[in-house]
């Protein structure tokens, strides 16, 4: 088969698409934006071709690109797993006969307000939400609805430009803030309470082959927006347990099968609180922040590897062990500038030393972040344990124990 891979050298894991494609037996064709001369000897080895372009969000580059790839072997898919490439991919697939996630069906996944009132026609409860065009129409919304409100981007990933607001005095605020940046259209929610995580699946032709769901500590808008915090992610091996994992399952199997995306991965955002159930959002592709290394270790099983050969094969090759739970945790410094030292962490790999995956503290002097870029922008630690209440215990430890120091 051959699989046409958007992107295969940024951001780093990237790779890990194109290894694990080639590993179970496609020949894999590039297209990226660094000069093929800069990609390592292993990713090169792994891919047949490679064609660069100034931009993969270019629809024209990425066009051109695909057919002439066309004119030179047949292409059977397109993939893309970077939630910016994904609506030039779906584009670029229609306008080129290739199979695969529709523009529609990414459209509902991009377009925060289209995503919610789809979600609402079959019947998946979520947020009231709107598009608003104008100030007047956000006044008219927040009127209706009251506070708390959220504002974000119509197109986004993650909580990237989320802003909360209580009043109308922040509403205000967020509404020239949102105007400086020149958008022109922004979607308004209703803030859900309660607690958050995620519900991730690998699917094929709409069907389920894999899942795994996650929690969040604190929600997202709190961790990225106070630095003492140590916030976590971790990933449950309890989902044959609970009839709660079996509702958001399957909410998540009626959303994959309403939008129509097919044989992809998917990544779905909820709440749980005082309303019940709300999803929140909704992306034909695999979740951020290492989230697939995170149920490689708790399963024992390489996901990139699974993705690859149902794309390849259309079939999952193992099933998932849930041997383990598994989570980070990240370590922000406490202030911003250079990271100047660090103290706990001989701690807690004495501790914990067995359940440790992996860790990343950069060296003193390099530069920090800002705690909103996110879990892995500067230190964080990973680990694993079989019981999820003792993994949670670990890592609040950790995340109280070790210290980052910036000036």
């Amino acid at each position: 088969m051959n699989i046409v891979f958007v992107e295969p050298s940024f951001p780093n894991n990237q790779r890990r698409f194109v290894l694990a494609l080639a590993a179970v037996g496609a020949n894999v064709i590039g297209i990226g934006e660094s000069e093929e001369w800069a990609l390592d000897e292993e990713l090169r080895g792994a891919m047949s071709g490679y064609y660069k372009v100034n931009n993969c969000t270019s629809v024209h580059e990425m066009t051109d690109a695909v057919r002439f790839i066309q004119s030179k072997v047949w292409v059977d898919k397109l993939e893309a797993t970077i939630e910016a490439h994904t609506m030039c991919a779906a584009q670029v697939r229609e306008a080129t006969g290739i199979p695969g996630t529709s523009v529609h069906a990414t459209w509902l996944c991009r377009d925060k307000p289209s995503m919610k009132a789809a979600l609402r026609e079959v019947g998946v409860p979520t947020a009231a939400s709107t598009a608003a065009d104008t100030a007047s129409e956000i006044w008219d919304f927040a009127a209706k609805i009251g506070y708390p409100l959220i504002l974000k981007p119509r197109a986004g990933a993650g909580a990237q430009n989320t802003m909360r607001v209580d009043n109308d005095t922040e509403l205000a605020h967020a509404i020239t803030l949102f105007g400086a940046s020149g958008a022109t259209s922004i979607a308004v929610e209703e803030f859900v309470e309660g607690h958050e995580g995620f519900y991730d699946t690998i699917c094929v032709d709409n069907n389920v082959v894999h899942d795994w769901a996650t929690h969040y500590y604190p929600n997202v808008l709190e961790a990225m927006r106070t630095r003492w915090i140590s916030p976590q992610f971790i990933t449950t091996n309890r989902l044959a347990d609970s009839s709660f994992y079996g509702e958001v399952a399957e909410l998540g199997r009626r959303v994959i099968e309403a939008f129509n995306i097919g044989t992809s991965a998917t990544h779905m955002e909820w709440f749980y609180g005082p309303k019940g159930l709300r999803f929140s959002e909704i992306g034909a592709r695999p979740p951020g922040v290492g989230a697939w290394d995170l149920y490689s270790a708790a399963n024992d099983v390489d996901i990139y590897r699974e993705w690859a050969h149902v794309q390849t094969h259309g079939r999952a090759e193992q099933p998932m062990t849930r041997r383990y739970a598994a989570g980070i945790v990240a370590l922000r410094p406490d202030r911003d500038g250079v990271i100047t030292g660090y103290s706990g962490i001989e701690d807690v790999y004495g501790r914990y030393g067995e359940w440790i995956l992996d860790s990343h503290f950069p060296h003193v002097g390099h530069h920090t972040q800002a705690v909103e870029a996110g879990y892995m922008a500067n230190a964080y630690l990973r680990m694993r344990h079989p019981d999820y209440d003792r993994l949670r215990e670990m890592l609040d430890d950790v995340g109280r124990t070790v210290h980052v120091y910036g000036g």
